[in-house]
């Protein structure tokens, strides 16, 4: 009999078919699964369940698009202490960091067990953000150097601590876990489709096609529901839409960073017009409101299409001779070629994805190894980068533009005829388990959900794509200048309240 599952992107089964390990099996397996190139872990959590913690991990295979589920039984009991799997393999680090936090778990051998984002249901209530145990080192040579959790502008909470030798970062602590907003759990006591639904738009308001895409898919196959062509394309090109309009908001705040004015100014222009056209089309600049499970309120018509064709044609050759002098600025380059690196190795080491990944050159999208939705029709071919750079990170923006446009004018050749006009009202599967995977702007992101004998939702567990990229930006500024940091930040741009659940 096997010891795990294996699943597809998007695939409901029963709960209780997930194999129940031993713990020192559950541990020995899931660290043999990621001695494979192919495999990532996309999710590691625990949930309380008939008095004891049970744990669900879920290995993606991205070579076969498979995902393989595993499971333990622990004990709550305090005392317990249990071998971690992030000292075999950093990719489970943050899962496990979170676990602690929740319900104390303790680990005889975990590297860096810290709290992630002090939610209020945290297990140990003495611990806070004022007595959070930063890394230190004692030295005459080396000084500290805090910035937030107050920051210029409307950047969200989150604060950096350096240690730097002169203006050279030596280390950089990222302590996030300012907002407490306790998202995950408003899933569990809001019972109305249509809240919950608003709760995936506010995961991180940047990502709101992105998140709630992969709420929709997930609800829907809880409920067996196959969702219609009109619903596919309304979302594909949503995400689409999503990505040029973040890659070039993010292509200006770089530009802002090192100073140069006319990129800032032409590429923040060009994003305007983008999210004006989400306006028009559903009455939100951010696409709240559009995406729905089951329906989409706002069907797309040939007088949107022709009005998108338009903003493209405008956008595009401004697009590319602005990215033309960019990438051709001597000053430009010198800011952004061998700034911020991450290596392959580590990237894979702490299991990186989305851009900050393919930068690096692993190859991670979910539209390739996952596909769903209209992504199952295309051959998408992931941008991959090599150096691990600030200069390869803006690279990556600047091509997947290009591949958004040519995928998005490809999608406006057949608009679907609308079949989902009817509004309805499907329970969800019993005692089942479900897991949706996304490639939003910044990479994957992944819903879970359990329901229980009713139907009702036991647990819900969301992880963006910052949940495993913010180590890398702590690991990007080792070696440069303190001076560096904001252009190494802003090249990753992830999200703080994307993390801070």
């Amino acid at each position: 009999m096997r010891n795990y599952i294996t699943i597809k992107n998007n695939e409901t089964i029963p709960f209780n078919t997930i194999p129940i390990l031993k713990y020192e099996e559950f541990l020995e397996t899931n660290v043999s699964f990621l001695k494979d190139a192919h495999n990532h872990c996309v999710s590691y959590f625990a949930f309380p369940f008939q008095n004891k913690l049970r744990l669900i991990c879920c290995i993606a295979n991205d070579f076969k698009a498979r995902i393989k589920l595993t499971s333990a039984e622990i004990e709550t009991n305090a005392a317990k202490v249990y071998p971690s799997l992030t000292a075999c393999n950093l990719n489970f680090n943050m899962f496990e960091r979170e676990i602690s936090e929740n319900f104390g778990v303790k680990y005889s051998d975990h590297p860096w067990l810290k709290p992630v984002r002090y939610s209020c249901s945290r297990f140990d209530q003495s611990a806070s953000i004022s007595n959070y145990p930063f890394y230190k080192i004692d030295s005459e040579e080396l000084h500290e150097v805090g910035v937030g959790p107050i920051h210029a502008g409307v950047i969200e909470p989150g604060h950096f601590r350096f240690i730097c030798k002169g203006e050279q970062i030596q280390h950089l602590e990222i302590q996030l876990g300012y907002q407490h907003r306790g998202v995950e759990n408003l899933f569990l006591l809001k019972n109305n489709l249509l809240q919950r639904t608003l709760l995936a738009e506010s995961i991180a308001g940047d990502t709101t096609v992105g998140h709630t895409t992969a709420f929709a898919n997930l609800w829907e196959s809880l409920c067996g529901y196959e969702p219609p062509d009109d619903l596919q394309f309304v979302r594909t090109l949503a995400l689409e839409l999503e990505r040029i309009a973040i890659h070039t908001g993010d292509l200006s705040a770089i530009c802002a960073d090192i100073a140069y004015q006319l990129g800032a100014s032409v590429f923040g222009r060009l994003r305007t017009p983008i999210i004006n056209f989400f306006q028009n089309w559903s009455g939100n600049r951010l696409a709240n409101g559009l995406i729905r499970a089951f329906q989409n309120n706002y069907s797309f018509t040939t007088e949107l299409r022709d009005e998108l064709l338009k903003i493209l044609s405008a956008y595009e050759p401004d697009f590319e001779e602005m990215s033309d002098k960019l990438m051709h600025n001597p000053g430009s380059l010198s800011r952004l070629e061998k700034t911020g690196v991450v290596t392959f190795e580590q990237a894979h080491s702490i299991g990186a994805v989305g851009m900050t990944a393919k930068a690096s050159g692993l190859n991670r999208d979910i539209r390739a190894s996952h596909p769903s939705l209209y992504y199952r029709r295309m051959d998408h071919q992931p941008v991959i980068k090599h150096h691990g750079d600030v200069y390869s990170r803006t690279q990556i923006r600047r091509e997947e533009i290009r591949q958004s446009i040519k995928y998005i004018k490809s999608l406006l050749k057949n608009i679907p005829d609308v079949e989902s006009n009817k509004r309805l009202l499907l329970n969800p599967k019993q005692n089942s388990f479900l897991i949706s995977l996304v490639e939003g702007w910044r990479g994957e992101i992944c819903h879970c959900a359990i329901t229980g004998e009713n139907g009702e939702l036991i647990h819900y567990k969301i992880k963006d794509p910052s949940f495993h990229n913010w180590l890398a930006l702590a690991l990007a500024v080792r070696k440069n200048e303190i001076s560096d940091f904001p252009i190494c930040n802003k090249s990753f741009n992830l999200s703080y309240c994307g993390f801070d659940l």
